[in-house]
């Protein structure tokens, strides 16, 4: 039935589809209404919306009186000076009327599409944005060769502009949606959207998904280096080389440096794994960055709905602890979440918080071991160890709270306290006359990569009125073979400089080999407690512990034995050379104003140490 064709009729129309529009019903719902409204009242034509794709080709968005078929051969299609009506109109961005299709040469190529139809004539009308865009085309198609009436121009001017407000207002729609779900930085669904895929996942069953966590590393480092446009090079390549290797999965970005991966219903453990171990595998390709080399890194953390987690809460929870554990024991690699990691990580977490509150109230103290002259009883040093005084009153081994120091910013705040702490006692004990030589001090690798140890070390020295050649820097073979080797060794090369002893603690237990020792020199080598307990009843450990003292003497470095727990281990050692020494033999860890006694008593005498050669001096080295 023909509609009414009068202003009214158009004007009804026209509210009828604002009305759509307003209530936010999809766009190609609002074309095809549109299309049959205005065929109702033009009798006789057909119509269709193009669009197009971001390559500037058709898209066939409404045609609801042409075959399917149709829609799909036309889409694809790039726009030019001659690709039929719609295509041509889009292209010169003014209006095309073909009166005959079978002879106009605009459609020669593309006439089979419409004759076999029994269509004969079309007019196409470019649709224009506010911006001056051309963003489609509203067509009429004729069953006769023949041109637009009065009727229908009044028609197709409702119609166009009908169309621009539609395809505008879903541009809008389509902007702020992909704010408010992808990120524009790697176009990855955002958190937004995990949040919503992980709720209408686990409100179904069964619980059969996998779910990856993932973390950049070293982004930071790369920011303060090289600047943020590299990281954000770097963001963008890790979550392109994520997306390239999911397959089925859905790569996100929810974080700085986070992604999250949804592996599909069925996934096995075996299957994440091997999506792991892919996504791991397309990070090996270095990325360039305005010809600086970066080397993408990431760590996975993992768990399998059902198994790991029967709620969303849970399951993230428990991926995220994974997460935790990977960054801390395997870097750079993949971890599933086992049964005990909860328990363990929230002990590990709480031990943290433990230690963050003491170092803000002051709590983390210094006791001190004596360092002994074997062979004599007397005392040629100390060890500052750090211990944490509980609320209660009771006093907490450094053993118990270690699992804070794998935090780079607590293990440097600790340093920091224990510093200042010693110098204080250091600063105590000469007030009192008591003749000290030196304090071990025991330093991380994160005092290291912040690369102001020696300035920490002057400052607190000079505040307690202290020479800071009183004071031994220690560092484990993990530290001294860190992946900053150059910054390590500038650091001691330049406390050497400033007459600051440098001992290398815990010797023989890590990948430092003696050749090690010409790169990067050191003042003490203090040979693992492990050793020590072994060289009596293992010939290989006997072996290891003479030749390391051989090798020592012939360096010109001093050499502490460290675990001595009874006389049979001391009088060995004499025996093969070795006369410096700690242990509980002698004693265990003492607070500063009981060892200062101890010092007054046994230390080794102001003019004894001038000429012993067991004194520990910078002279040694």
């Amino acid at each position: 039935m023909r509609e009414d064709g009068s202003a009214g009729g158009l004007q009804a129309l026209q509210n009828d589809i604002l009305e759509m529009i307003a209530r936010g019903e999809p766009l190609a719902a609002v074309m095809n209404n549109l299309c049959l409204r205005a065929e109702a009242i033009a009798p006789g034509t057909i119509c269709s919306v193009m669009t197009l794709d971001e390559r500037q080709r058709l898209v066939a968005l409404a045609a609801p009186s042409l075959p399917a078929s149709y829609s799909q051969a036309v889409t694809g299609t790039p726009v030019g000076p001659r690709v039929g009506s719609c295509g041509t109109a889009i292209y010169r961005g003014e209006p095309v009327c073909v009166t005959d299709i079978a002879t106009d040469p605009l459609w020669q190529g593309f006439e089979d599409l419409v004759l076999p139809l029994g269509l004969r004539a079309c007019w196409s009308s470019p649709i224009t944005a506010r911006d001056g865009r051309v963003v489609g085309s509203f067509a009429f198609y004729y069953d006769r060769p023949r041109g637009p009436d009065e009727l229908e121009h009044r028609i197709v001017a409702t119609c166009v502009h009908l169309c621009a407000i539609a395809i505008e207002h879903e541009e809008v729609r389509s902007h702020n949606h992909r704010l408010a779900y992808y990120d524009t930085l790697t176009a990855l669904p955002n958190r937004a959207s995990f949040n919503e895929a992980i709720t209408r996942l686990t409100a179904a069953t069964p619980l059969d998904f996998g779910l990856m966590l993932i973390d950049i590393d070293h982004l930071k480092a790369v920011n303060d280096t090289m600047g943020h446009a590299a990281g954000d090079a770097l963001i963008a390549t890790v979550g392109t080389r994520i997306q390239s290797v999911a397959g089925e999965a859905v790569a996100y970005r929810i974080g700085g440096d986070e992604f999250a991966v949804i592996l599909p219903r069925g996934t096995t453990a075996a299957q994440m794994r091997a999506t792991a171990c892919a996504i791991l595998a397309a990070m090996a390709p270095p990325l360039d960055h305005d010809g600086h080399g970066i080397m993408p890194s990431v760590t996975i953390g993992a768990a399998l709905a059902g198994e790991d987690g029967e709620d969303g809460v849970t399951l993230r929870q428990n991926a995220d602890f994974a997460l935790y554990h990977a960054k801390e024991i395997r870097r750079g690699g993949y971890v599933r979440f086992k049964d005990g990691l909860r328990t363990s990580i929230t002990r590990r977490l709480q031990i943290r918080r433990d230690v963050d509150l003491a170092l803000t109230e002051g709590r983390i103290i210094p006791y001190y071991q004596p360092v002994l002259r074997i062979d004599t009883d007397e005392i040629v040093g100390l060890e500052a160890l750090a211990r944490m005084r509980l609320p209660d009153g009771r006093v907490a081994s450094a053993v118990e709270f270690q699992e804070a120091m794998a935090d780079p910013k607590a293990a440097h705040r600790i340093t920091g306290q224990m510093l200042n702490a010693v110098a204080a006692d250091m600063a105590a004990w000469q007030s009192a006359g008591i003749h000290f030589q030196h304090v071990g001090l025991n330093v991380t690798s994160a005092d290291f990569e912040k690369g102001d140890l020696v300035q920490r070390i002057v400052r607190a020295m000079e505040r307690a009125g202290v020479r800071s050649q009183h004071l031994v820097i220690e560092i484990t073979e993990q530290v001294f073979m860190g992946s900053r080797k150059d910054g390590v060794a500038r650091t001691i090369e330049a406390l050497r400089e400033r007459g600051i002893l440098v001992a290398l603690d815990d010797f023989g237990t890590g990948f430092a080999s003696l050749t090690h020792l010409l790169d990067f020199p050191v003042d003490i080598i203090k040979v693992d407690r492990s050793f020590i307990a072994a060289a009596q009843s293992s010939a290989k450990s006997s072996v290891i512990v003479e030749a390391m003292v051989g090798i020592a003497n012939r360096l010109g470095m001093k050499i502490i034995a460290e675990g001595i727990e009874v006389e049979a281990q001391a009088e060995w050692l004499v025996a093969k050379g070795c006369l410096l020494g700690q242990g509980f033999l002698y004693s265990q860890a003492l607070p500063a104003t009981i060892v200062g006694g101890l010092v007054q008593r046994f230390g080794q005498k102001a003019a004894a140490t001038t000429s012993s050669s067991s004194r520990i001096t910078a002279s040694a080295a």
